[in-house]
């Protein structure tokens, strides 16, 4: 009789211990993203897009994208979608104008949809425009954005399918 409460006692104890344990997921730091080896691959291209936006990189925000890249801006209509060739002129026009950068993200979730990764965050930018060499203005813009990424498995990196 002992040894079956012994017994009992032990295994609901272990029992209570897993559910602790399973409930415990970490984040990774400054993120709600839970802390996996693919949620950090992720963010670690994440950072290294905020950066090249920071630098006012284009080719390097150009190699990030997906020579099939397509960003129909959230309407129906196609008049404003941006297709690989007009993203590199938008953002030659961009580095153009812009000629300083500040860009915080706010990771909120990374979910999975067959080969597509969709990246949830919460961005703080602040650019410094020139309307002419005399007069730059500073404009600030807080918002919501997703990425859209694909892995590429023969290349062994992430590509921008859309949110740029």
């Amino acid at each position: 009789m002992m040894c079956c409460m012994r017994r009992a006692l032990t295994t609901v104890t272990l029992c209570a211990s897993l559910i602790a344990a399973v409930g415990c997921q970490k984040n990774i730091p400054n993120t709600t993203v839970a802390d996996t080896a693919a949620n950090r691959g992720v963010i670690t291209f994440m950072e290294n897009y905020r950066k090249s936006v920071e630098a006012r990189d284009v080719g390097a925000l150009l190699a990030m994208a997906h020579p099939q890249y397509l960003d129909d801006n959230g309407t129906p209509s196609g008049d404003d979608d941006l297709d690989y060739r007009e993203l590199r002129k938008k953002l030659g026009r961009w580095r153009e104008r812009v000629t300083d950068v500040r860009y915080e993200i706010k990771y909120r979730t990374i979910t999975r949809e067959m080969d597509r990764v969709m990246i949830a965050y919460r961005y703080a930018a602040s650019f410094r425009i020139a309307y002419d060499e005399e007069d730059q203005r500073w404009s600030r813009r807080i918002g919501e954005n997703q990425l859209v990424l694909l892995y590429d498995e023969m290349e062994a990196r992430y590509y921008v399918l859309s949110g740029m």
